[in-house]
């Protein structure tokens, strides 16, 4: 699955903010704003923002539960783990 570019926004464009604002609601990838050609900031909706931060979140998540495997934790399968959550507090 490849991922689409970023667009690429010149600082001098920012003047138009409800354009801008209108790009980042409709844009599946962050806007990068860019002085003299390099990169200075990005852009992105809140939307894409909460699904970017969502998914680095989950990363984590399952990194630390790969550590703790590999240090000797023993899985937990997913159907035991909720059951037991429901009996324990009555849901």
């Amino acid at each position: 699955m490849t991922q689409p570019l970023p667009k690429i926004l010149p600082v001098n464009e920012l003047k138009n903010t409800a354009s801008i604002m209108k790009t980042c609601r409709e844009s599946d990838v962050p806007i990068v704003i860019t002085k003299n050609g390099y990169g200075e900031a990005v852009m992105m909706s809140v939307k894409l923002y909460e699904e970017m931060f969502a998914k680095m979140q989950a990363a984590v998540m399952l990194n630390t539960a790969l550590e703790e495997i590999d240090k000797g934790a023993v899985p937990v399968d997913g159907k035991e783990f909720f059951d037991s959550i429901r009996e324990k507090y009555g849901k």
